[in-house]
């Protein structure tokens, strides 16, 4: 089965389980009649909505490139989460309102302990879909899995808060412990939601993935070789899965064109072999100076001014500067 298959089978999966869920919780809050159970309800709701996103999402990003989308169409991944982030905003500024009106103006609970037993149950549900979800969107990089996983297990948090509320309940017989808990889960679902919405914001102004540009180096650093006299200005950018990487590489400036093109195919093949994504690569290459003979170790140089002294490691702090290295060694 492909990738692309199997992330669009897990979206379908999170849907179908959602919808069934959400029924489920509705059924709990007429049996219990409980503030706290109707927060979980209502929440559940926005996970069917952002399921069904997250599904769309899944499929688009997935299309090949285009005329009209020549990166791709792995944002929609990024949009997915924001959308699904902004749902829970609002979601969670109506709990909070209907919680504090609950708190204000508590009434008894009916059957606390079967609607405790159901939400114990699609909570367990809840933990082992939002797990594989997460599990898969991380391993084949998709955005729209991991925020549909992550939302799953923010669900089965707030309901196994509900099941602690019917729980103090069924014990005291203390109705506020509903509401309050009810006031509770509003908060931490706003919370929640903005984070989400500010990494879809992130990703879709394509902010630097630390982890990511970390590991390019690092590949870069392992494989180098003596031609590659210097690499800056290097930029990693994520379109769902794939990989958009430009760096400048600093060559020989004696070396023909034929060989500039030899060297630029073979950092990009290089990289190519080290993910499992699709990597896009661009190369720009800049003829050395003299100023970089003391950090460059080309074997049989001809127009060496300069013995070697030392080579300079590739770094974050160093290769995403648009600067190159050896001329800040010699400022």
């Amino acid at each position: 089965m492909s990738i692309a298959r199997l992330k669009q089978r897990l979206a379908l999966l999170s849907l179908v389980v959602s919808l069934a869920l959400v029924l489920v919780k509705f059924y709990a809050y007429f049996l219990t009649r409980s503030q706290a159970v109707l927060t979980d309800a209502l929440e559940s709701i926005i996970n069917v909505v952002a399921s069904a996103f997250a599904l769309y999402s899944v499929y688009l990003a997935s299309r090949p490139k285009d005329e009209n989308h020549p990166y791709g169409h792995g944002k929609i991944e990024h949009l997915s989460v924001g959308f699904e982030g902004g749902l829970i905003l609002m979601a969670g500024g109506f709990i909070f309102y209907s919680a504090v009106k609950s708190f204000l103006y508590p009434h008894a609970l009916e059957q606390p302990g079967w609607g405790m037993a159901l939400l114990a149950a699609t909570a367990v549900i809840n933990l082992l879909v939002g797990f594989v979800l997460v599990r898969a969107g991380r391993k084949h990089h998709s955005p729209a899995l991991v925020g549909d996983g992550q939302h799953l297990y923010l669900d089965s948090l707030s309901t196994l808060v509900s099941c602690a509320a019917l729980l103090l309940v069924l014990l005291t017989g203390n109705v506020l412990f509903d509401s309050g808990a009810s006031v509770l889960l509003g908060i931490f679902i706003v919370v929640n939601g903005y984070r989400m919405v500010r990494r879809s914001v992130g990703g879709l102004m394509d902010e630097s993935d630390v982890t990511t540009v970390a590991q390019v180096i690092g590949e870069l650093q392992v494989l180098r070789q003596p031609a590659w006299i210097d690499v800056h200005n290097l930029r990693v950018l994520r379109y769902g899965a794939n990989l958009h990487i430009d760096c400048h590489v600093s060559m020989p400036y004696y070396f023909s064109l034929e060989e500039v093109h030899t060297e630029v195919h073979r950092i990009e093949d290089f990289i190519r072999g080290r993910f499992e994504v699709e990597v896009e690569m661009f190369v720009h290459a800049d003829p050395c100076s003299f100023a970089a003979c003391s950090h460059c170790h080309m074997p049989d140089c001809p127009v060496r001014q300069h013995s070697f002294t030392r080579e300079i490691p590739w770094t974050v702090a160093n290769a995403m500067k648009d600067e190159r290295h050896y001329l800040t060694e010699q400022a």
